[in-house]
């Protein structure tokens, strides 16, 4: 099992998320973050600062089998590519135990339904 952590703009969550789920990943949890980047500059708006390198995205993260990661990663990089620098990254963590609460399953069989 694999931990899937993709950092996105958020413009593009909804193309990730249908993209991903015709790949079969159907549950995940995503959250917005605010994060700094390279630049080093401020913009000026009707004589107002406003500061550019804090780069406001979305954080999706879900566990997937083995099986899925690839599909998963190049949906994620397929929906969510731009072009531009800051179109986010994807980071896979192995995961050794899962533990379905509601009926104490564990390990692979525990995500989502039996094959």
């Amino acid at each position: 099992m694999k931990k899937i952590e993709a950092i996105i703009r958020r413009s593009q969550f909804d193309e990730v998320l249908i993209a991903l789920h015709e790949v079969g990943i159907d549950f995940l949890t995503y959250w917005d973050v605010t994060g700094v980047g390279n630049e080093k500059s401020g913009a000026i708006y009707r004589a107002v600062v406003y500061e550019t390198r804090l780069i406001e995205r979305r954080t999706i993260s879900f566990v997937c089998r083995d099986k899925f990661v690839d599909a998963a990663t190049n949906a994620i990089v397929k929906a969510a590519q731009t072009g531009e620098m800051g179109d986010g990254k994807i980071f896979i963590s192995t995961i050794d135990e899962s533990v379905r609460i509601r009926t104490g399953e564990k390990g692979p069989e525990s995500l989502y339904i039996k094959e």
